[in-house]
């Protein structure tokens, strides 16, 4: 038997925990992915689509040595959303994304959790400067981009569907 290992680094704010992706997320990833709030990467999804996209992040970390966290809030020990960076084979490079969960809105979790990431994913994996690909009607992902000093690059498309993409800053941001 082969053992397989996956070294997914477990980063801390003040007000989070960005860790691996686990088996008990499934009711906050499900939820999620059946909602609404999906709209803007495709879904709502199908309860198969959910459950394979509570897996690919482990499958991303391993091909690629980055991918998405799972946000924990410190406090509650909830899962709040996920973020990271992802490359999918159809992706023109590596991206810098985030979902925040019902409840979790208005709290700065995606600007904490995302900075965070990107810090990590420039500073310690090399990577960047990264993009954002986001739906134009995605009002709220837009200006989180902004604020974290992304800046409108071009349009582009992912899968069919129009986005925007924004560049990030390589440089850290306050």
């Amino acid at each position: 038997m082969t053992t397989i290992a996956i070294d997914i680094p477990i980063l801390e704010t003040a007000n989070l925990i960005l860790r691996e992706p686990r088996a008990t997320d499934w009711d906050a990833v499900r939820t999620f992915g059946l909602s609404d709030r999906s709209r803007y990467i495709g879904g709502p999804f199908e309860e198969w689509q959910i459950w394979t996209s509570l897996l690919a992040p482990i499958g991303h970390w391993f091909i690629r040595g980055y991918g998405f966290w799972t946000v924990e809030d410190k406090a509650t020990g909830a899962v709040a959303g996920r973020l990271g960076v992802v490359n999918h084979i159809d992706w023109p490079e590596p991206e810098l994304g985030w979902q925040v969960y019902e409840g979790f809105e208005g709290r700065g979790i995606a600007y904490e959790g995302a900075m965070a990431a990107r810090d990590h994913a420039q500073n310690v994996m090399g990577l960047g400067p990264l993009i954002s690909q986001i739906h134009p009607e995605n009002i709220r992902s837009r200006r989180l981009a902004e604020r974290m000093g992304a800046t409108f690059e071009r349009e582009g498309n992912v899968r069919g569907t129009p986005c925007l993409i924004y560049r990030h800053p390589k440089e850290p941001q306050a």
